[in-house]
């Protein structure tokens, strides 16, 4: 494995552990009311994470099923980031 590959790999990695941040975040924002201590850590989060989530979500628009809204952009860039991941750890 190369040193590229290695901390490409680790950047990609840091970038996904950010990416789970954002979801757990999401998710206990909504029962709490958006309100609390993990504001300023979700803005943060959403900060790094939107430059890359947004352009996908303009081509993959978030999924209605009732009053649930699926986000496929944020799946789609999860995905790729797994993906790419393993191809850097093979180089």
């Amino acid at each position: 494995m190369s040193s590229i590959g290695t901390v490409l790999a680790t950047v990609l990695l840091l970038f996904e552990l950010v990416l789970v941040a954002r979801v757990v975040l999401d998710w206990v924002a909504v029962p709490a009311g958006g309100a609390g201590s993990s504001s300023r850590a979700r803005r943060l989060i959403h900060r790094v994470t939107e430059p890359v989530i947004a352009p996908v979500r303009r081509v993959l628009r978030p999924v209605r099923i009732g009053s649930l809204s699926i986000d496929l952009a944020f799946t789609a860039v999860f995905v790729a980031v797994l993906v790419l991941r393993s191809l850097a750890l093979s180089l």
